[in-house]
């Protein structure tokens, strides 16, 4: 079996191959992101000029071709409208001129099962950090099998936090590696610091470290925002695995690629005896390879859905997710 996978739901066009679990391929085309930031019209203009050679790249590398697809998987949400569109059409194109499945997948789900594919964890807690969220997710079974949030940002992602960041200060290219870059020897100031119960907010923070680029430097900023903001993090998953009971715990989502932040919850796994696991950065970034091992899963375990009510949704909460698979 062989799926096919198109993620589009930001600056990167991802598209992957994977066959019975294992990645075949998994390329990406990433819009350049300058200053201005974001430009969803922009960045789906560049998936529509990109995603015809990223399928065929895919394609070349997995050395499988179209009629060998069983299903295409694509990014339902959440994420930009106009970029997530034209990953939904080119899947959709697909699915109606092979005659194969076509198969919504939500883009937080399939952060969280790649990570705990190639970690081969069972039912971990996972901190999904990404760009446009940020949240504590695990596993329980009413009122049907989902991913349940236990606790999350409360106004921004902990990746838009950064990349504001730095854009304010100047840094370039404006990500949050940059930021973890310019933070190296940085001493601490102190910073405000927002937990609430497993819920969390970053806008004050933010607004702190933009207006201390006056009196501190830039290393010393980004490092106390970057310490601040882990911090608040690790507390509240911290409270979610004592509270869950769950033995193994998953970084996934963009910012999971921050080491800084890996070895902050090593360490609090280490505290509590917990298994602790990360994908490779190739998987943490948005990427077509985890939606097609999700795409792949739902063939398996029975799911199919009509062309017309495979379309897009900005907001799609995992929660909202029926996970039919094991």
């Amino acid at each position: 079996m062989a799926v096919i996978g198109i993620e589009s739901s930001a600056h990167t066009l991802g598209v992957g191959v994977v066959a019975d679990g294992r990645v075949l391929a998994n390329e990406m085309r990433m819009y350049p992101i300058t200053d201005e930031g974001i430009i969803p019209s922009k960045v789906a203009d560049f998936h529509v000029g990109n995603v015809r050679k990223a399928i065929s790249s895919a394609l070349r590398k997995a050395r499988v071709s179209l009629e060998d697809i069983e299903a295409v998987g694509y990014t339902k949400g959440p994420g930009l409208g106009p970029c997530l569109g034209v990953g939904n059409l080119a899947a959709k194109s697909l699915s109606m001129k092979y005659g194969v499945p076509l198969l919504p997948v939500n883009h937080a789900v399939a952060h969280l099962e790649i990570a705990k594919h190639i970690n081969g964890f069972v039912d971990p807690l996972a901190l999904y950090v990404s760009g446009g969220n940020s949240q504590v997710i695990g596993m329980e079974g009413e009122p049907f099998r989902h991913y349940h949030i236990y606790g999350e940002t409360l106004d921004i992602g902990v990746g838009n936090m950064l990349d504001n960041f730095a854009r304010k200060a100047g840094l370039v290219p404006s990500w949050g590696s940059t930021v973890a870059k310019a933070a190296e020897g940085g001493r601490y100031v102190q910073m405000p610091y927002t937990v609430k119960g497993m819920d969390f907010t970053f806008t004050g923070l933010l607004t702190n470290a933009v207006a201390q680029l006056n009196e501190h430097s830039v290393a010393d900023v980004a490092f106390s925002m970057q310490e601040t903001a882990f911090s608040m993090l690790c507390e509240a998953t911290e409270r979610a695995l004592m509270l869950t009971n769950k033995r193994e715990l998953i970084v996934c989502g963009g910012v999971a690629q921050s080491k800084r932040l890996r070895e902050m919850l090593l360490s609090v796994c280490e505290a509590h005896g917990i298994r602790f696991g990360f994908a490779p950065n190739e998987y943490n970034a948005d990427n077509g390879a985890m939606i097609a091992l999700v795409a792949e899963r739902m063939l398996e375990s029975g799911q199919r859905y009509a062309i017309g009510d495979c379309g897009i949704n900005q907001r799609y909460r995992i929660d909202s997710v029926r996970i039919t698979w094991r």
